[in-house]
């Protein structure tokens, strides 16, 4: 992998951004406003701790707020299930936005290994 001089050239910043955006999306309309607020903070979350981390000085740093960013993904899934189950997005929805957040994760998780080498 070459040197990636910008946090928006990183593939989890990406589909961080993706993820993001489909969650506005998704509770655009909704009025549970202490789902929507949570469930967009972690969101945004994910995408400003990748981009805070790359930001720092060291890998170890970095890896610190990948770590944070980890446990946002882990909260979005969470959401999920209760707007699923307040029917205010669809199963298929739901299911869509899990996997997107576990693959997001995975990746995190994976660069994280990356960087300790």
């Amino acid at each position: 992998m070459g040197t990636i001089k910008n946090f928006e050239d990183l593939e989890i910043w990406q589909l961080a951004r993706e993820l993001v955006n489909l969650i506005y999306n998704d509770f655009r309309n909704c009025k549970d406003y202490n789902l929507k607020d949570q469930v967009i903070s972690a969101g945004l979350s994910i995408k400003n701790n990748i981009a805070e981390g790359f930001s720092r000085d060291s890998d170890k740093e970095f890896k610190q707020f990948l770590n944070i960013s980890k446990g946002s993904c882990g909260e979005v899934k969470s959401m999920y299930y209760t707007a699923e189950d307040q029917n205010y997005v669809s199963p298929e929805t739901a299911k869509g936005r899990r996997n997107r957040a576990s693959v997001l994760l995975t990746k995190i998780t994976n660069f994280m290994f990356y960087l300790k080498k």
